[in-house]
């Protein structure tokens, strides 16, 4: 009950806060998403990577999106789902590896929020900025165009990747 109830909280002091400064903070930040057909969904400075190389795709006529998390728990399962329905492909990137052997935390909360709001988009996880290594425009454009190639054929070979890590493509 207490988790539920944060929710609500975290909205009433994120509205005290725009009444403040200006600034308007929910649960995640949606970039560029109205259209989009592919997305990073990402946490903390990551997402001004992911920004950038969105922008520079839509440059080339490429609909990708950006989904920011701005809160982990209670978990935005509804929020995030409604976000990434309309989309052909989604990329989940986690700076944790996690001990399930099936994906790293943000990813297996999303596809599970994806599941039980009944989303079914193509996800893909990956693993990045392991043992502190930067994480770039590049890192981020394999991710985006590994999810063009996944929004043709709507399929997920392999739903587990790293970025940035010696001997990964």
């Amino acid at each position: 009950k207490a988790m539920s109830d944060a929710k609500q909280v975290i909205l009433d002091v994120a509205k005290d806060f725009e009444k403040l400064t200006g600034r308007k903070y929910g649960f995640i930040e949606e970039y560029k998403m109205e259209d989009a057909e592919i997305a990073v969904v990402c946490m903390n400075s990551t997402a001004g990577t992911a920004k950038h190389t969105a922008n520079n795709l839509r440059n080339k006529g490429i609909k990708a999106g950006v989904v920011k998390v701005r809160v982990f728990r209670p978990f935005p399962a509804e929020e995030i789902a409604e976000a990434l329905k309309n989309l052909k492909a989604v990329a989940i990137l986690d700076k944790a590896d996690g001990l399930n052997a099936v994906g790293g935390p943000l990813f297996t909360d999303i596809t599970s929020g994806m599941l039980t709001n009944n989303v079914h988009v193509p996800a893909v996880n990956y693993i990045y900025g392991i043992g502190g290594r930067d994480t770039t425009e590049e890192d981020i454009l394999k991710a985006y165009t590994d999810l063009q190639e996944i929004a043709e054929t709507g399929k997920v070979d392999k739903p587990y990747r790293y970025l940035g890590v010696r001997g990964e493509e």
